[in-house]
Parts: C-alpha cells; sequence; structure tokens
C-alpha cells in the first residue's frame, strides 16, 4: 500500500471519528427543541454536551487539515466548489460555540431563548449539510481538466444528495437520542428512549434507502458488508434502547456511523473526488496527492500525535461520564450565578450524582 493510500484511509477514519463524536451532540442540540420541554430540560440537555463538543470538533480541524496536507487538489477542488454550503456549515459551528458559551451570562429570558434556538438551528444544518456535501462528493460532480468545479450551488441538491442530507440528520438526531438517554436520569430518560425508538425506524428507512442507492451506483462486494453491517448495527440499536439498554445501544449506533461511513470512502476509492463530465478528469489518490516526502513527514507527525489526542479525549469522557438530569439545574433565578458555562454546569452535576450507566 502506497503512502497515498495510507493518508487516504486516515482521512476517511478522521472523518468517522468527527461523525460519531460530533454526529450525537448535533443530535442533542437538535432534541433541545424536540424532546425538551423547557428551560431547565433544555439545560439538562445542554449540559450532557458541555465538557465535550469543543473536543469533538477537534477530528473535523484534523480531517480538514491533512486534507490540504495529504491530497492538496482534493482540498482545493472541494472547498472552492462547495464554498457556499462549507461556508454555511463554518458560521454555523462558530456560532454554535459563541451560544454555548454565551447563553447563561445574562439571566434574561429573551437572552437564553435566543442562545437556545442558535443551538437548535445550529446543530440541524450542519448535520443536515454534512450529509448533502459527502452524497455529491461520492456521486461525482462537474469537474473539467483542469481541476475546477464548473456547476453551481443548485447542481449540489440533487435528490441523491438531499436523501443524504436527510439520511445523516436523522441518524445523528438517533443517535443524540440515545446518548441524551445514556447520560440522564429521571423522565427526560424515558422520553429520551421512546424518541429514539421512533427516530430509529425512520433513519433505517433513509439509510438503507440511501446507502442502497450508493450500492447500486457505485458499490461493490466491501460497500455491500459494510451497508450490511450498518443496517443490521441500527435495528439493534433501536431494539436495545427500547429494552432500556443505553449501553449497548449507543455502541451500535456508534458502529452504524462508522459503517455507514466506510461504505462511502469505500465506494468512493480510489476515486477522491470524481468527475461527471469525463471520468478521466476525476480526482484519485494518485494525482491529488502531495509528494511522497510530504506524506512520510506527515506519518511520522501523525504517529506522534494520535495518541496524545485519544489519551485527553478519552480522559475528559472519563471525568464527565456520570449522569445528570433536572434535579440538578439551578433554579432560573441562580442561573446566572449557578451556570457560568455549560461545562461548569456539568461539572457540578457529575459532582452531585451517579447512577451507574447500563449497558
Amino acid at each position: 500500500m502506497e503512502l497515498h493510500d495510507v493518508w487516504f484511509v486516515l482521512i476517511a477514519v478522521l472523518w468517522t471519528g468527527y461523525f460519531f463524536l460530533e454526529g450525537f451532540d448535533f443530535g442533542v442540540g437538535v432534541l433541545t427543541k424536540a424532546l425538551a420541554r423547557d428551560r431547565r430540560e433544555r439545560r439538562v440537555l445542554i449540559n450532557t454536551i458541555g465538557p465535550v463538543w469543543d473536543g469533538n470538533e477537534v477530528w473535523l480541524l484534523t480531517a480538514g487539515g491533512a486534507t490540504f496536507a495529504a491530497f492538496p487538489d482534493w482540498y482545493a477542488t472541494l472547498f472552492s466548489g462547495f464554498y457556499l454550503p462549507l461556508l454555511l456549515i463554518l458560521v454555523c459551528l462558530i456560532v454554535r460555540g459563541v451560544a454555548f458559551e454565551y447563553r447563561a451570562k445574562r439571566p434574561e429570558e429573551a437572552w437564553q431563548t435566543n442562545w437556545e434556538r442558535a443551538i437548535f438551528w445550529t446543530s440541524l444544518l450542519p448535520a443536515f449539510l454534512w450529509g448533502v456535501a459527502f452524497a455529491n462528493i461520492v456521486r461525482g460532480v462537474a469537474i473539467n481538466a483542469d481541476k475546477e468545479y464548473t456547476g453551481g450551488v443548485l447542481d449540489l441538491l440533487g435528490p441523491y444528495a438531499l436523501l443524504g442530507g436527510l439520511t445523516t440528520l436523522a441518524l445523528f438526531t438517533f443517535h443524540g437520542a440515545v446518548f441524551t438517554a445514556l447520560k440522564t436520569v429521571g423522565d427526560i430518560r424515558i422520553r429520551a428512549r421512546a424518541l429514539a425508538v421512533r427516530l430509529g425506524l425512520a433513519t433505517a428507512v433513509l439509510a438503507v434507502a440511501f446507502l442502497g442507492w450508493t450500492q447500486l451506483d457505485r458499490g461493490g462486494a466491501a460497500t455491500l458488508v459494510t451497508l450490511a453491517v450498518a443496517a443490521a448495527a441500527l435495528l439493534a440499536a433501536v431494539r436495545a434502547i427500547a429494552a432500556g439498554r443505553e449501553g449497548w445501544s449507543f455502541t451500535l449506533s456508534g458502529v452504524t456511523i462508522v459503517a455507514a461511513v466506510a461504505t462511502l470512502f469505500l465506494a468512493l476509492y480510489p476515486n477522491v473526488m470524481p468527475s461527471t463530465l469525463d471520468p478521466a478528469w476525476s480526482l484519485t489518490v494518485t494525482n491529488a496527492s502531495s509528494t511522497p516526502y510530504t506524506l512520510t513527514i506527515m506519518t511520522w507527525l501523525a504517529a506522534l500525535a494520535t495518541p496524545l489526542v485519544l489519551l485527553y479525549q478519552g480522559w475528559t469522557y472519563w471525568v464527565f461520564r456520570k449522569r445528570i438530569g433536572t434535579q440538578h439545574i439551578a433554579d432560573t433565578a441562580d442561573a446566572a450565578a449557578d451556570t457560568a458555562d455549560a461545562a461548569a454546569d456539568a461539572d457540578t452535576a457529575a459532582d452531585a450524582h451517579q447512577e451507574p450507566t447500563r449497558t
């Protein structure tokens, strides 16, 4: 295996990690409207991801940086051709981070309500747009002989791409509902389980349709295996959450995401961005990659840095592993003092209560 093949696999792993981790916190953001009944419950949901949401975005930054360094032509064509949707995702991620930090800085109801709405929309839109983007990458776009995208924004909104967006939105929301059931206690936990079952069944329909379309269009033997794994894991996750086994369900929903992303990257390889104008103009792992010397240096750096990233992120999840509920949330009058930010609120809840996670 050549180094450019290795880096294609590594980039696939980085995107898989991003969708696995950021997927559930996008889902929790969507559930602040779909599940929470009042501000106290919204604070519970936000506090479940308060200590980890920013760490999850490290995977996106690393995936983007790795693509830029390992496959500069892929990066240039992708970010110029998909400029508007990627810019919208970036704006959403910026506003979302500000919303998490500023929501509890003032006690006024209008102030907090507006930031909570921002969290909802800036979670929903990226969850949808990432699916649209990757569907277009896999199926191919109009790339000319100069490796430039010649289409427009509306060309990125075909039926396959829109189905991809709906699939990732549904899958991430289901993943977030399972995570909510795993991280909470009381009535909100029970309702999260029930909602997760309904979301899981709807997600199964969308995922089978999208991945099945991918299989028919660009699939092979390997993608057929990963598609089957994704479908089986998703159905098993729904069954597990219906039985109240949140730990198993979260693991299985994670396996679904891993298998689904693997299906997309396997269907894409050896291309990194197929051309719908002429297959000879497609960007591949060979013609879009950096020099072997650059890839060699990157490989050594990745081997040194990756274990450190995994260790500190794993430590974060271990420290904030405890469940929280509405009983850990201060009254609204005390919110400004008691919840300077979501991470501090989650830390207080973690020290106040422990309930073993059922697996």
